[in-house]
């Protein structure tokens, strides 16, 4: 080879490298692999359950998640346009004893989840006035909920809206940013289900703020009663693409009214996800439910995710 073919070569490799940089996606990174991460949704029921009823498994990541902050007034039976007030079971799961769990534990985390499905037997809906007000009230007053029980997190579950897709995105991406820069939270989730108008709403928002998003806590239970194991699978890896780069997490539904059941197999659908490396956590709708059958899944669920392989 001549001299003169080597600026040539240096020159086409240059240009390889920087198109291969250029085109590779720089705002959501490749979800990492297997996660040792289980989340439980607890106190929508008001049912007396207790953090410390839960069986906490020394050897995983875990996260309670309080069900629910919702902006209704406290009667709920009106929006407030991003002014949220606590609509779990405070009197069993108050500041006092998020401190108690984490004091415990020191592998616990405690978060709390925005909207939910319903409010004084109404749907509990997405409704902000503009953006900017909606946001500035909602910094505000969750702020003021984090800081009084010490919480961690948020994850975001609203399930019926009254604003487009945009609107949603933005308002829930402003929210997200301001308080991971404020310093307030240290993670957020989003918690979608299979549902044209549900998906519409995430899958904007994920398109403008999915680095922001820590974990995509799919709701796999929201899929027909009877899902068997290849279809869970499927359904998994359907997600896993819409929500491209994301922790998608691996559910069921304690009563067992949906999706693929710990009876019928989400156990072996765990363990096939993670002999793949995608397992990148479970979790449970709700520790409310668990109770009554004692926290078995619970416990099977971590025991599963704090084996190495």
């Amino acid at each position: 080879m001549s001299n003169m073919a080597l600026p040539k070569l240096k020159l086409i490799f240059t240009l390889f490298f920087l198109q291969a940089f250029l085109t590779s996606p720089t705002s959501i990174q490749a979800a990492p692999a297997n996660s040792d991460l289980f989340r439980e949704y607890i106190g929508a029921e008001f049912n007396n359950v207790k953090f410390s009823d839960v069986p906490i498994n020394p050897n995983v990541e875990f996260h309670f998640l309080l069900s629910f902050a919702i902006d209704y007034d406290p009667s709920g039976s009106s929006p407030t346009n991003g002014k949220f007030n606590v609509f779990w079971d405070s009197d069993n799961l108050s500041p006092s004893q998020v401190s108690s769990i984490k004091n415990q534990h020191s592998n616990v985390k405690v978060a709390l989840s925005l909207g939910g499905d319903s409010v004084n037997s109404g749907s509990a809906y997405f409704k902000p006035s503009s953006i900017d007000s909606w946001v500035s009230n909602a910094v505000s007053s969750l702020t003021s909920i984090i800081q009084q029980y010490n919480l961690d997190g948020i994850d975001i579950d609203y399930e019926h809206f009254s604003a487009d897709p945009a609107t949603f995105s933005e308002c829930i991406g402003k929210l997200i940013t301001t308080l991971k820069n404020n310093g307030v939270i240290s993670f957020a989730s989003i918690a979608p289900f299979d549902d044209d108008q549900v998906q519409s709403h995430y899958l904007a928002l994920w398109k403008s703020y999915g680095h922001l998003i820590d974990y995509v806590n799919f709701q796999f239970y929201a899929y027909d009663q009877g899902t068997t194991v290849s279809q869970f699978i499927n359904y998994f890896k359907t997600q896993s693409s819409n929500y491209n780069g994301g922790k998608v997490l691996a559910s069921f539904i304690s009563d067992g009214s949906g999706g693929l059941s710990p009876e019928n197999g989400f156990f072996t659908a765990c363990h096939r996800l993670k002999s793949e490396q995608q397992l990148h956590g479970i979790f449970v709708w709700s520790a409310d439910d668990s109770k009554k059958i004692g926290f078995r899944y619970e416990k099977q669920s971590q025991a599963l995710l704090a084996t190495p392989h």
